[in-house]
């Protein structure tokens, strides 16, 4: 089986700067995220959008639900911010997607952390 992963940021992928004591977006995490927890599953990877979900609004969700919508895949991961992830569940639930698993996942502590439940979290997902 092969999973899509669509990758949103949230905290999950955010990083720290050290001299302005702001987190920011670089690049996703997940592929390390996989390798460290030894994925041996078939994982297709797309990066939809790297914010903060703060600042998701109708048109990245839609963006979401389109994307979940049209990949091969049945089982679908959505890297997502917490703060507005059932706000996104609602409006992928309200697509009515049919024959398709989605499964949102977040992080409260960014993996660059080291001590994030990202790890933990993707893994639980997949």
């Amino acid at each position: 089986m092969r999973i899509r992963i669509l990758v949103t940021g949230g905290t999950f992928d955010k990083e720290y700067d050290e001299l302005s004591g702001r987190l920011f977006f670089r690049e996703t995490h997940v592929p390390e995220i996989l390798r460290r927890g030894r994925c041996l599953l078939d994982v297709q990877m797309d990066t939809v959008m790297m914010i903060d979900s703060l600042d998701m609004d109708d048109a990245g969700r839609a963006t979401i639900v389109e994307r979940a919508r049209t990949c091969e895949e049945r089982a679908v991961v959505v890297t997502h911010g917490t703060d507005t992830m059932v706000e996104t569940a609602r409006a992928l639930a309200a697509a009515a997607i049919e024959g398709k698993t989605i499964v949102l996942t977040g992080a409260m502590v960014p993996y660059a952390f080291g001590s994030s439940d990202g790890l933990f979290n993707l893994g639980s997902a997949v």
